[in-house]
């Protein structure tokens, strides 16, 4: 029997999805095995994010971590999975996921624990987006079927892609944790020399110092289309429609401007829905 009271854990940790991204969307359109194992990386991601973002000790949340790398290790040395792993322990074995990409996107949610991260250089925010979303797409790219160095290439590019547009439309909410995951270089060029977030965010030339942020992010996302065009068209059906819908939201960021307010931007349900009938069809 279906319905909210017997969704699996899987189930109920994709189920937000469907109403508020595209991830939803995106891996809909896959076989059932790629389709389940996405949706328990997903829930792996889900559950380590939520507790980088909790508002518990950071000791606390840094056990909580270190938890998952320990339960990551014995489900890797074959001692079996516990509580926590059981839903890897398929995708692991079937699509030979990596350890170092679990431990890695650990790593970056740690990141965010030990301290409100406030104005990173690019260097450091370009490890940061690739443990948090680049470690990701190199689980994705082995789940898709996408050939090694076209996978690896696509992670890296798509993946800072993807996280810089989150970086740009997420300024005022990460503000009210004390983040600011704008690079330090692009403030200081901008003649942003701030260090409170707020008046960093209602800084006149903050477009500025976006705008550097929206640069690479484009080329990113050009060069992730690049890589793709390379690709067998049904292996990137859900990256293509991922990458479609987070660059419309990148242009609709920057067609709303900088300054304050700053209404949310979303993309519609109709863009979703035209980039699955665009992609998601071989």
């Amino acid at each position: 029997m279906s319905g909210p009271d017997r969704q699996n854990p899987t189930q109920a940790a994709v189920a937000p999805v469907a109403r508020r991204s595209s991830f939803y969307l995106a891996m809909r359109i896959l076989p059932p095995e790629r389709r389940e194992a996405m949706y328990q990386v997903y829930a792996f991601c889900r559950a380590v994010d939520d507790i980088a973002d909790d508002d518990g000790s950071r000791s606390g949340r840094v056990a909580m971590l270190d938890r998952w790398r320990t339960d990551i290790a014995r489900l890797y040395a074959g001692r079996g999975p516990t509580e926590l792993t059981k839903g890897l322990a398929a995708p692991v074995q079937t699509f030979g996921l990596r350890q170092e990409d679990f431990r890695a996107i650990i790593d970056g949610m740690e990141t965010d624990v030990r301290r409100d991260i406030r104005a990173p250089e690019w260097e450091a925010l370009d490890l940061y987006c690739d443990r948090v979303a680049s470690a990701v797409g190199r689980l994705s790219v082995k789940i898709f079927g996408i050939e090694e160095e076209k996978g690896l290439l696509l992670s890296h590019h798509l993946g800072r892609a993807l996280q810089m547009t989150n970086i740009l439309r997420d300024l005022d909410q990460d503000a009210k944790m004390g983040r600011l995951y704008l690079p330090k270089e692009a403030l200081v060029k901008a003649g942003i020399t701030e260090e409170d977030v707020n008046k960093v965010l209602a800084h006149p030339l903050l477009g500025q110092a976006c705008a550097a942020v929206v640069t690479r992010a484009r080329r990113h996302f050009a060069e992730a289309s690049m890589v793709m065009a390379g690709c067998n068209r049904q292996s990137v059906r859900s990256p293509r429609i991922m990458a479609s819908v987070y660059r419309a939201l990148l242009e609709g960021l920057v067609n709303r401007g900088w300054s304050e307010p700053r209404p949310d931007v979303r993309t519609s349900r109709f863009r979703f829905l035209w980039a699955v009938m665009r992609y998601g069809v071989v």
